[in-house]
């Protein structure tokens, strides 16, 4: 009996999961995102925290090196609330990098509708060691939002912090891990 189920079941897999891609095509592929290759390939000189995805990268060699910049304007200004504490940095640019790098997204991809991408990742698993430790390197530095997928100031060019949105500690901001 259930194995008659199972193709509406799929079905409702397949409408219920938000993703427009082929299910059976999650790995091994790029987001149609700004700054990602339309097919991941080898990238042999991948910069620094990048590199771990040379072999098999959605980004290129500029992308990777624009990341590293102090005042890189690839898409966000982590310097936003003053000059960010070098090892919370490091953890934004490690998360940028498998954004930009990582080929092994697909089952987090979400179809979005905004002018510079048409796909994002959403609820990647994040190790609860990483997660504790980013919130520690971090817990210092400033920053004026909660939610930084929306409301900035984008007037500049830059994202700024609107004026009703004073700077305090991350911890402030996200009491915990």
């Amino acid at each position: 009996m259930a194995w008659k189920q199972t193709p509406l079941l799929l079905l409702v897999y397949m409408v219920t999961t938000g993703s427009g891609r082929d299910r059976t095509d999650l790995l091994n592929v790029c987001m149609d995102a700004k700054h990602h290759k339309t097919k991941p390939g080898p990238e042999d000189k991948l910069h620094d925290q990048c590199s771990p995805w040379k072999k098999n990268a959605c980004c290129s060699v500029n992308t990777s090196q624009e990341l590293h910049k102090a005042d890189s304007r690839l898409y966000f200004n982590w310097d936003h609330c003053g000059k960010m504490e070098p090892a919370c940095k490091s953890h934004f640019i490690q998360d940028s990098c498998l954004y930009e790098c990582s080929p092994n997204l697909g089952p987090w991809i979400q179809q979005v509708d905004q002018s510079w991408r048409k796909e994002r990742f959403l609820d990647v698993p994040l190790c609860k060691e990483d997660c504790h430790q980013w919130w520690e390197a971090c817990r210092t530095s400033f920053t004026c939002k909660r939610d930084w997928h929306k409301g900035w100031d984008w007037s500049s060019g830059i994202n700024k912090c609107p004026n009703t949105a004073p700077c305090h500690t991350f911890e402030y901001y996200f009491p915990t891990p």
